[in-house]
């Protein structure tokens, strides 16, 4: 079994630009790396080739099994995928009638004179509407239409859509119908899919929608990038292998597996405010203000003496929810 005195720990902050490295070495002492995120010409994972700097290994040389304790990591890649457009392609499955309740939204005017009004770019590529309905007390309004549903799914997956995202009103309380179309979705053989009441099982649709919708658009990528991190590290059922954790939106870690792209949005910002606030408070200061600057996007936060926590948000045009 690998232990702490015997194994590195590492400590990463993949960012847009650069990424960078604190790790603590077998004999206990501190050393930090920096490379660039993105050079394909030298590396395909600046995380990982930053691990292999650190350690004295040649580009592509595996990593020792058990040389790892665990690796703790924060990464912007689901943030900048937002921001620039870059997720999976998505269809949003929602209750018939409903199919412009996303773009529609709460009609907010954040610039109340403003003359131009320019909406956000909606992250699903098409809506589908399912004829089904039950009532905010659980009554069935409208029965589930299932050969609609496959209908009109199978037109989507056809249409090379891996990406579903279900989302019906008042969900959050009453699954039947939102689980049952999943199953239709999975039998039709979609890779990714974001069903609202697992995602955000709160009341309001749109919020619901919304966050489902992210998670369906960014958590293919997501997937993809913990999975080639995971098998480069051989964390990935390994009982040698490293511990892999990242950092979520709300600044706690979650185990590699468990990482969503929903929780993935803040994963760099959040890790930037604990330390800054860890770091603030062992000086002496319990009043900050953050300015993390990166290459991609810059996030400017506030400690005043506890963590503030907000359960819904913008970011990038796109609403979200815990």
């Amino acid at each position: 079994m690998t232990t702490a005195k015997s194994s590195w720990q590492i400590w990463i902050d993949r960012g847009g630009t650069f990424t960078d490295l604190v790790a603590k070495t077998p004999d206990g002492s501190l050393v930090t790396h920096k490379l660039l995120s993105e050079n394909p010409e030298r590396y395909t994972d600046a995380a990982v080739q930053g691990v292999r700097d650190l350690m004295g290994l040649s580009p592509g040389q595996s990593i020792p099994p058990g040389s790892i304790q665990n690796v703790k990591m924060g990464t912007t890649v689901a943030t900048n995928a937002l921001l620039e457009r870059k997720g999976d392609r998505t269809v949003l499955a929602i209750t018939q009638g409903f199919g412009d309740a996303l773009r529609i939204g709460y009609q907010n005017r954040p610039f109340l004179f403003a003359r131009h009004i320019v909406l956000p770019e909606m992250l699903y590529e098409t809506v589908v509407e399912i004829p089904e309905r039950v009532g905010a007390h659980g009554d069935i309004v409208v029965a589930l239409d299932e050969s609609v549903a496959r209908r009109k799914l199978q037109a989507a997956f056809d249409d090379g859509i891996r990406s579903v995202a279900i989302a019906f009103a008042h969900g959050y309380r009453y699954h039947a119908h939102e689980e049952r179309v999943a199953e239709i979705a999975e039998d039709i053989g979609f890779s990714q899919i974001s069903v609202s009441h697992r995602v955000s099982p709160l009341m309001k649709l749109v919020s619901r929608g919304d966050t489902a919708v992210v998670d369906a658009y960014l958590s293919p990528l997501l997937r993809r990038y913990v999975d080639q991190v995971a098998d480069d590290l051989n964390a990935e059922g390994n009982s040698a292998g490293p511990r892999l954790m990242f950092m979520q939106s709300n600044g706690g870690l979650t185990d590699a597996r468990m990482f969503q792209g929903k929780d993935a949005i803040l994963s760099g910002p959040a890790g930037g405010v604990v330390g800054m606030a860890r770091t603030a408070v062992m000086a002496g200061f319990d009043k900050v203000i953050g300015f993390d600057m990166g290459g991609t996007s810059t996030d400017v936060s506030h400690f005043d003496g506890e963590y503030e926590r907000r359960f819904e948000t913008v970011v990038a045009g796109v609403r979200l929810r815990a």
